[in-house]
């Protein structure tokens, strides 16, 4: 006889009756009160209850019914009496894994977040609403069917048989067409007892099947066997290891990526690979699925069904790949063994809504919860991860070279100020058309970046000074000649493009800037024989459109392809031979202290469209800014000068990677009301970080570059400090005792990326 445990743990909930405690459910909302808030489990629900699942609660006076996330199930010290029973269980099986859950938390923690907003970022709305699924009635055997058998007639005999031969519940049409009957007889077993109706969830699965892989893993240069070596080293440790994979445009970095991943596969085990939405690329996902087969997508032109179905897929471990942007970060894979994120530099891997996380932070979180190697790779890495490897937190492994030796392509700059002004003259130098037109005859193919859409960037009148502005952003609209709109790109207000000045009434208008459209005009009145596409948020809204333009630059319909950064990202054509860049100062100098980090990695990702073929290749770069070390160290292809330069100059300032960032955002719609709680604020941040004795320098507040959006004006005041720990708890704490007036809100944003 075995000794019964010393702290049971499955004790009868009567006996917990007794002993004044219960069974409860820990649970949070996504909406106030946060929580956490404790439940009781009532008999009836008694081991259908885990952490990771959704649950309804009765909330407040009312009994409000709520959705809310179980965090945990525990036995409480409190009488059964005195906490509200949970109503109802919404889910089979968690929706996350404990070592999910435990991501959750930290993320809650780290970045100042209610736990059940994160559960609404981390779990698909798709997941959450069961989409590509709905209740069903199915029939079964009773229990006690076969003792009763006997005294059946022949034909109910017959439907009897036809339901325990199928092994499972059946529709009732599904039956009527196994037993070949009606439904009178079916209803007449029913009414017996000796059939069951049950409802059940169907889902409907809207995913294409998987494919064989068709391609085989390529032959690897020298440098990138010792990159490959590098990474299957730290998956033989079995522990966590971070491996900052720096490599030029060019050198590939995907074909180890994916080397490395069939050795996981070759382990049992799983992996994530994380892109930013703007490279998954048809192309890119093609790669994948050629190589692997059966590979999971997670991107955001899926339906909210099939991204439903393609969470099913993954939970259930059927996917040993799963490939997606941002939030794939937190697909449910039960023997994850890899996680990879590629262009790990770019901006969008952060959030700019609650919870406001950066993918490559959670997924270094994520990879010391499962003990498994974290890959970062980038021709321009971020200077924070680039600190880490210089300093030793992360490993290092480098692909200074392109493939088959292929040189770096050529940059000329030109400088934009010994360029007359003249309107007529339009964007192209005379050096970019004379390398377009010789590209051309050579048949390669051009690439065009100008990082602005839309037409004309500012509509004004010359007669009175007037510039059209957006009533509740107070910024220049954007004149789209397609449609004849003029829009915002912040609120997407829009009204017809004004034929006149709406001040005073002036036909002189004049459409000042240069966008995408004014660009694609331009460049196919200077080569009207030419195929030329355009690739922007305006054109590739339609469903297809991708894929369409692209298929065509590669078979060659299309010569000359221009766009925003949309082209500079996860492209490979080996025939472009010329990459222009129109403006390598649009972002340069934006007050904001990454601007000239953002520059100097657009602007060499475009340059290494490229020269990727047996051609070399040649980029034009127009500036009005060539000495500055941005712009020199991108055109000699000098990312380590780049690095030393800009991580001397934050050293400096104490921004990152040399101490921690995080932002208070306060909006409003009243100024004066919306900037005296942003006084208060720095009040009591000050006041706090004194009396805790912090190391925390705070900044404002101060209107920031965009001072109205949206209606709101906007204050904001920036914390720094060498300890993120401190900043925590200085931010914690402060926010505790805050109570903005009302219509005034405030949000924070930990490790922002960008002071706008």
């Amino acid at each position: 006889m075995s000794q019964p445990e010393l702290f049971p743990t499955d004790i009868p909930p009567w006996e917990l009756d007794a002993q004044g405690e219960c069974q409860a459910a820990k649970v949070v909302f996504a909406e106030a009160p946060h929580g956490p808030l404790d439940y009781r489990i009532p008999d009836e629900l008694a081991g259908e209850i885990s952490a990771g699942m959704r649950v309804r609660v009765p909330l407040g006076k009312s009994n409000r019914p709520m959705l809310a996330y179980c965090i945990e199930v525990a036995t409480v010290a409190r009488p059964p009496e005195a906490l509200k029973p949970v109503t109802e269980v919404l889910d089979a099986e968690p929706l996350c894994t404990p070592k999910l859950l435990e991501l959750f938390k930290w993320m809650s923690r780290y970045y100042v977040a209610p736990l059940g907003q994160v559960f609404e970022a981390a779990v698909p709305a798709g997941v959450r609403a069961s989409a590509g699924s709905r209740q069903r009635n199915f029939l079964y055997p009773a229990p006690d069917a076969d003792s009763r058998l006997a005294s059946l007639t022949a034909k109910q005999l017959s439907i009897m048989q036809a339901l325990i031969m199928a092994g499972q519940g059946l529709t009732a049409d599904q039956l009527q067409k196994a037993a070949s009957c009606s439904s009178a007889p079916i209803k007449s077993l029913r009414d017996a007892g000796l059939i069951e109706m049950r409802q059940e969830r169907v889902y409907e699965e809207s995913i294409a099947p998987s494919t064989p892989p068709n391609t085989l893993p390529l032959a690897l240069s020298v440098d990138q066997r010792q990159a490959l070596k590098h990474i299957t080293g730290a998956l033989e440790s079995h522990q966590q290891q971070t491996i900052l994979l720096h490599g030029v445009t060019g050198s590939g970095k995907t074909e180890v990526y994916m080397q490395a991943i069939h050795e996981v596969i070759t382990y049992g085990r799983q992996a994530i690979v994380l892109v930013p939405e703007i490279s998954l690329t048809p192309q890119t996902r093609q790669r994948f699925l050629a190589r692997f087969g059966n590979v999971a997508l997670l991107h955001s032109h899926l339906t909210a069904s099939q991204r439903h179905a393609q969470w099913r897929r993954i939970a259930s471990g059927e996917v040993p790949v799963v490939i997606g942007a941002r939030s794939a970060v937190f697909a449910p894979l039960p023997r994850l063994g890899l996680i990879v994120l590629d262009e790990e530099h770019e901006s969008t891997f952060k959030q700019d809504t609650l919870p406001r996380y950066h993918a490559r932070d959670v997924a270094l979180h994520r990879s010391f919860l499962e003990q498994i190697p974290l890959v970062l790779g980038s021709a321009t890495p971020s200077l924070e991860s680039w600190h880490r490897a210089q300093r030793g937190v992360y490993s290092l492994a480098s692909l200074p070279r392109r493939i088959l030796n292929r040189p770096m392509p050529q940059v000329s700059t030109v400088d934009l100020r010994n360029e007359r002004v003249d309107p007529n003259r339009g964007s192209l130098t005379r050096q970019l058309k004379n390398a377009i037109r010789q590209t051309l005859d050579d048949d390669g193919q051009v690439m065009l970046l100008l990082n602005r859409r839309g037409f004309a960037t500012s509509i004004q009148c010359p007669d009175c000074g007037h510039v059209e502005n957006c009533p509740d952003c107070d910024l220049p609209l954007t004149h789209h000649r397609d449609g004849g709109k003029a829009c915002c790109h912040y609120c997407d207000y829009q009204i017809p493009t004004p034929a006149s000045c709406t001040q005073c009434q002036s036909k002189a208008i004049r459409y000042s800037g240069l966008g995408t459209q004014r660009l694609e005009i331009e460049v196919q009145r200077a080569f009207p024989d030419v195929g030329v596409a355009r690739m922007d948020s305006d054109t590739m809204r339609r469903p297809g459109s991708h894929e369409r333009t692209l298929a065509e630059f590669r078979n060659g319909q299309i010569r000359i392809l221009l766009g925003t950064q949309m082209i500079a990202k996860g492209l490979d054509f080996p025939n472009v031979l010329l990459v222009g860049v129109i403006n390598a100062d649009t972002a340069l100098h934006f007050p904001d202290f990454r601007a000239a980090e953002k520059t100097f990695q657009i602007v060499t990702q475009v340059a290494g469209r490229t020269g990727r073929g047996e051609k070399a290749g040649h980029v034009i770069l127009q500036t009005f800014s060539p000495e500055h070390p941005a712009i020199i160290a991108a055109s000699q292809h000098d990312f380590l000068g780049f690095a030393k330069y800009e991580l001397a100059q934050r050293e400096r300032y104490g921004y990152p990677p040399h101490g921690y960032l995080a932002r208070f955002i306060v909006r409003g719609p009243d100024i004066t009301t919306t900037e005296g709680f942003a006084e208060s604020l720095v009040k009591q941040l000050t006041g706090r970080r004194d009396n805790l004795g912090l190391d925390c320098r705070i900044l404002g507040p101060a209107p920031p570059p965009l001072a109205r959006l949206r209606g709101k004006f906007r204050f904001h005041c920036i914390l720094q400090s060498p300890a993120p720990d401190q900043l925590n708890r200085l931010i914690v704490q402060t926010m505790a005792q805050l109570k903005p007036p009302k219509d005034v809100q405030y949000v924070v944003d930990i490790d922002p990326i960008d002071t706008l």
